[in-house]
C-alpha cells in the first residue's frame, strides 16, 4: 500500500483518487477551494464535476498543502495547466529529495514554452517527475470503465513503480520513457478537438470528423519529432488513441467547447457554458510559438489561432484549410522512377 496525495480535486484528480482507493492505497485529496473540499467531506461526492460516483469514509480531503505533501510516497499533480506553475512553486518546500510526483494534467505554458513536466522540474528540481496520459475521461475511470493509459518516466524503475501502484482490472498501464512526447501528444490533440468541436457546431459530419483527426495527428507528430519525441507515441494512446477519444466524445470539454464556437459563441462564452478549464485554448498559441520556433507548418492549430485569439469567422478559417496549395499527403513515400 501506498501512501497517496492527489494535488487537485477536478473530475480527474476525484476520478484518480476513487481508481487508486479501490487499488488498496491510503489517498489524501488537496484542494485550494475551501467549499470544494467542505462539499466532498460532507457529500463524499463531487456533484458539480463527477456526479453519481462515490467517495469512500476512509480518504482525507484537505485544504493544508502541507499537510498533503508531506511524507506521501506520491503526489498526483492534478491541478488545471494554467496553475501548474504556481501549485508546483508552493509545494516545493514541502517536497522531499526523490519524491515522485506524477502530472496528469495536459498542456504547454505559453509565455515558456514548457511541458507541464518541464515547469514541475523547474519549480521542484529535487523531485522525481513522471507524466500519466491517454484515453481517459474522468466520467468513464470514476465508474471503473475499461481503460488503458501510459505512463512516461525518464527511469524505468519509476515507470515500473507507478505501473504497480495504477495498474488494475480496468485500468490498464503501458510504460514509455518518451515524457516529451507523451506530453505534447496530449496538450496538442486538446486544440485539434476545438476545431472537431467547431466543425461539429458547424453542422459537419463524419468525413470532416476524421480528416481533422488524421490530419490532426499529422501535425502533432510533424511538431513532436521536430522536438524529439517518437512518431511511435503519436501513432499510440497519448497521440492517435487519446486524439480520437477527444475529438470524439461529449465527454470533452475541448470539443463541448469547439461546438459552441461553431454555433456562433465567442470563445470566452464557450468556457463560461463549458464551467471548466478548456486547456485547448491554453495551449493553442503555445502550439503556434513551438510551430516558429522549430519551423513546422501546423495549418489546423493555425486556423484554431485565427478563429479563438484573431476573430476570423469559422467558415473562413474553413476555406483557408480546404484551399491550401495542393500536397502529397506523404512526401516520404517516393514514386518509381518510371511513373513520376
Amino acid at each position: 500500500m501506498a501512501d497517496i496525495s492527489i494535488i487537485g480535486a477536478g473530475s480527474w484528480g476525484t476520478a484518480l483518487a476513487v481508481l487508486l482507493h479501490r487499488n488498496g492505497h491510503k489517498i489524501t485529496v488537496w484542494s485550494i477551494v475551501e467549499a470544494e473540499i467542505h462539499m466532498l467531506q460532507q457529500e463524499r461526492e463531487h456533484k458539480d464535476k463527477l456526479p453519481g460516483v462515490r467517495l469512500p469514509e476512509d480518504m482525507v480531503f484537505t485544504t493544508n498543502l502541507e499537510e498533503a505533501v508531506k511524507d506521501k510516497d506520491v503526489l498526483v499533480l492534478a491541478v488545471p495547466s494554467p496553475y501548474t506553475r504556481s501549485t508546483s512553486h508552493n509545494m516545493a518546500p514541502f517536497v522531499e529529495d526523490g519524491q515522485i510526483i506524477v502530472n496528469v494534467a495536459k498542456g504547454i505554458e505559453e509565455n515558456s514554452l514548457l511541458t507541464l513536466s518541464q515547469i514541475i522540474e523547474e519549480e521542484i528540481p529535487q523531485a522525481v517527475v513522471a507524466v500519466l496520459s491517454g484515453p481517459s475521461h474522468a466520467e468513464e475511470v470514476g465508474r471503473g470503465i475499461p481503460t488503458t493509459i501510459v505512463v512516461g518516466a525518464r527511469k524505468k524503475t519509476t515507470a515500473e513503480y507507478l505501473q504497480n501502484v495504477f495498474m488494475n482490472e480496468v485500468f490498464r498501464v503501458y510504460i514509455s520513457p518518451d515524457m516529451l512526447g507523451i506530453e505534447l501528444g496530449a496538450a496538442l490533440k486538446n486544440v485539434v478537438a476545438l476545431a472537431a468541436g467547431i466543425a461539429d457546431g458547424l453542422g459537419y459530419g463524419d468525413n470532416t470528423k476524421a480528416a481533422l483527426i488524421t490530419r490532426g495527428i499529422a501535425e502533432i507528430a510533424r511538431l513532436g519529432m521536430s522536438m524529439g519525441g517518437k512518431i511511435e507515441t503519436f501513432s499510440g494512446l497519448t497521440g492517435i488513441g487519446d486524439l480520437i477519444v477527444t475529438c470524439a466524445s461529449m465527454h470533452s470539454r475541448n470539443r463541448r467547447a469547439g461546438i459552441l464556437i461553431g454555433k456562433g459563441y465567442t470563445m470566452e462564452q464557450a468556457m463560461d457554458e463549458v464551467k471548466m478549464v478548456v486547456e485547448g485554448v491554453y495551449s493553442a498559441k503555445a502550439a503556434m510559438g513551438l510551430a516558429e520556433k522549430y519551423q513546422v507548418q501546423l495549418p489546423i492549430i493555425e486556423q484554431v489561432n485565427n478563429i479563438l485569439f484573431k476573430g476570423m469567422p469559422v467558415d473562413e478559417a474553413v476555406k483557408n484549410l480546404m484551399l491550401r496549395d495542393k500536397k502529397i499527403e506523404n512526401p516520404l513515400i517516393p514514386w518509381d522512377e518510371d511513373n513520376e
